[in-house]
């Protein structure tokens, strides 16, 4: 993250008085539009909610796509229209503002209920606002820069036809356009003159929006936080790899069934057990694989206990994303637990994999690539797997930490405050 004069200034009185309670107790209002289905995006929300409510008063303006849905709902011109400006949106927003007085608003996702009705408000109110970016909103129509098996980048320079053509957004053409031009209405408007700080999960992130245009000194990298366990369980090089994600292409599931399926072919009985986590739109093409194959497991949607069971006992973990991965806090889940990770070289996962010290990355999309990280991984010694784990703790110890997470927030929140 670049250092302003201010931004400098305050780290270094964070830094010599060796705590961030020296920051002032700020007013919040966090704005997050949930999604239909719950995901990782919505659990970091939470997470980021919980560690400001220890620092600061945290106030939740609750959006839900939901509210689209059943008895009371607009019907679907209203709501394209409200796509694009949603003024019941703005005024709950406004009356949010006017109640609590906040300092500040946090927005996370404000789509597509919120709208650009929102920045609107802001600007309207004089309220700065910080954009927390968990993708790559409000640049994109579906917030992953990927469209027809590829990633694109026309869509950070304005151009969002090729994401209308395949019609990224909820699978069809037409509601892509009407985010498309909500999102070319939006940057062509000034409301995002409201937005005094970007804060991007990942410098790779970072980059990507300063490329949309935004002045560089508003926009931040900065990842996320973890509380990690006070200690691992006891380390076990299991016989499966585990991926552990929602199935949707965009995370690489039809490059790690076909590369399963290769595996499969080449080794016979000796092919090392693909396990399978989580649910979205492929489920049925993995639960079909797994029936054709007796080297691949789907194990469901795991949660709790069950999912610790099987992080515990993996070999690794894999991480096959095709899109631009913002950071990718899988990682994260794996080296809590000391199990080495096996990315695509795509996005923040380079930030967070260290080839041959944590794991490896491999080349995204490619699926010899990934087969040939896998097979080297079955060629080393068991106690090398196990300490490239406990490398990735490590790593994990030194980069997310909860302290220094708050003291660069806290940071940006000052800076983006008016003087």
């Amino acid at each position: 993250m670049e250092d302003t004069g201010a931004v400098a200034k305050l780290r270094s009185k964070c830094f010599v008085q060796g705590t961030h309670s020296s920051m002032p107790r700020r007013r919040i209002l966090k704005v997050f539009n949930r999604y239909l289905l719950y995901g990782g995006e919505e659990t970091s929300v939470e997470k980021i909610h919980r560690l400001l409510e220890e620092d600061h008063e945290v106030i939740r303006l609750p959006l839900d796509s939901r509210e689209w849905f059943g008895e009371g709902a607009p019907n679907k011109l209203g709501q394209a229209c409200r796509t694009i400006y949603n003024p019941d949106s703005r005024r709950r927003f406004e009356a949010a503002v006017a109640e609590h007085k906040p300092d500040i608003a946090f927005f996370h996702n404000i789509f597509p209920v919120g709208s650009p009705s929102l920045y609107h408000g802001a600007l309207r109110m004089n309220l700065p606002v910080l954009q927390y970016a968990h993708n790559y909103r409000p640049f994109c129509v579906a917030g992953t820069l990927y469209a027809n098996g590829r990633v694109i980048t026309a869509p950070l320079r304005g151009d969002y036809w090729g994401e209308i053509y395949h019609g990224v957004w909820q699978q069809s053409v037409i509601k892509s356009a009407i985010m498309a031009l909500s999102m070319k209405l939006l940057r062509r408007s000034g409301w995002l003159d409201s937005v005094k700080a970007w804060v991007c999960v990942s410098e790779f992130m970072r980059d990507r929006f300063i490329d949309t245009g935004l002045q560089k000194d508003k926009v931040h990298g900065l990842r996320h936080a973890w509380v990690p366990m006070p200690e691992p369980p006891p380390v076990t090089d299991g016989n499966y790899y585990l991926f552990l994600s929602r199935l949707v292409d965009v995370k690489g599931v039809g490059v790690l069934l076909q590369a399963w399926s290769k595996l499969s072919s080449s080794l016979g009985a000796r092919t090392p057990q693909l396990w399978i986590a989580g649910e979205g739109p492929l489920e049925g093409m993995v639960r079909e694989a797994a029936m054709n194959n007796t080297h691949i497991k789907y194990c469901g949607m795991l949660m709790g206990q069950a999912k610790r069971e099987v992080l515990s006992n993996c070999r690794a973990l894999l991480v096959p994303s095709v899109w631009w991965e913002p950071l990718g806090l899988v990682t994260c889940e794996a080296y809590d637990f000391s199990k080495p990770v096996l990315a695509a070289a795509s996005g923040g996962l380079t930030e967070t994999v260290l080839p041959g010290i944590t794991g490896f990355l491999h080349e995204p999309g490619k699926m010899e690539s990934l087969i040939s990280d896998v097979l080297c991984m079955e060629t080393l010694p068991s106690e090398h797997r196990v300490e490239m784990g406990r490398a990735g703790r490590k790593f994990l110890l030194e980069n997310f930490s909860v302290r220094q997470w708050k003291v660069q927030i806290n940071e940006i929140i000052e800076h983006a405050l008016p003087d």
